[in-house]
């Protein structure tokens, strides 16, 4: 039994019981990979997967145990890995994160900045997607860290803990009444608006509905999106008024738009940060963590700077 017989099948599982996809990932063939599997069930004596000729139609019972153990086997070695890093350089390597588009494009640019210049030989891979496939990334141990929303929690896999509070806030043109209104709008005039936010996954826009549910009230969203850039480009437009995150909106990048604070209306939100349970972290990857969660501090600093 060997390590790689055990990443055949994790990856095979892990890809819907694809071998063709699983060999990719592995940089292998799919008769090399086929063969892996064989011998590992040779050499345990059971059977893995129930086969229909030479294709995997679902795993065995011996086959889902055996995996469970499997993967443990092979966090544990990806540990011993990362320990033995440690304690030689410990400043040099990549630095992996998973991201929603929110994260990846308003968040980690002021925090890698800040990192870059403690770490300058490190390099960085940066994978985007929802929350649910920020999480993967981490289980699957595509990505040492993932930054979101939502999702992170419901992973028992996941050290999951807080980076920093956001608020949504309101944008609309400078002819919108609202850039003139002198107020806030109410959640009841904003009902009577068409909305731009994001779709049912991201951001907080479950807080969003449930704020208007609490009124009795059915917010009009007539566009939804994953991006809030999309968002701010359709807001400019004159599609409506967006509903967006507050770290999204830059008063020096975004001219065309107004900014009107929407604190009490919707409920603030915490974007965590999360590492797979048991997975030893370098150094930089803790600084790295400290940076992600003083990034409001940042972000206010900078902004007293623009002032």
């Amino acid at each position: 039994m060997n390590f790689q017989q055990l990443r055949s099948l994790r990856e095979t599982v892990r890809r819907g019981l694809n071998l063709t996809a699983a060999a990719e990932v592995l940089h292998t063939s799919q008769p090399a990979l086929s063969k892996q599997i064989r011998e590992l069930e040779e050499e345990l004596g059971v059977q893995l997967f129930v086969r229909h000729g030479k294709r995997y139609t679902q795993m065995t019972e011996a086959g889902e145990r055996i995996l469970q153990i499997a993967t443990r086997l092979l966090n544990e070695a990806d540990a011993l890995r990362k320990v033995s890093s440690e304690f030689s350089e410990g400043h040099a390597g990549t630095l992996s994160i998973a991201a929603t588009h929110t994260q990846a494009r308003y968040v980690l640019p002021t925090v890698l900045a800040r990192f870059r210049e403690e770490f300058p030989a490190m390099q960085f891979k940066l994978l985007q997607g929802n929350p649910e496939q920020v999480a993967e990334y981490v289980v699957h141990g595509d990505a040492t860290f993932g930054l979101a929303t939502e999702t992170l929690d419901d992973h028992p896999s996941l050290d999951t803990r807080p980076a920093y509070a956001w608020r949504h806030c309101l944008i609309v043109p400078p002819s919108h009444p609202f850039a003139s209104l002198g107020r806030q709008p109410t959640l009841q005039e904003l009902a009577l608006q068409p909305l731009i936010t994001y779709t049912a996954q991201f951001a907080g826009r479950r807080g969003i509905d449930a704020a208007f549910a609490k009124l009795g009230q059915t917010p009009n969203v007539v566009l939804e999106a994953i991006d809030s850039d999309v968002i701010k480009a359709y807001v400019e437009l004159g599609f409506g008024v967006g509903v967006i995150a507050d770290v999204a909106v830059d008063a020096e990048r975004d001219r065309g738009l107004v900014r009107i604070d929407a604190q009490g209306l919707f409920p603030e939100k915490t974007a965590r940060i999360a590492s797979r349970i048991g997975m030893p972290l370098l150094p930089f990857e803790r600084r790295f963590v400290q940076l992600v969660r003083e990034f409001r501090q940042q972000q206010a600093q900078q902004g007293a700077g623009q002032s």
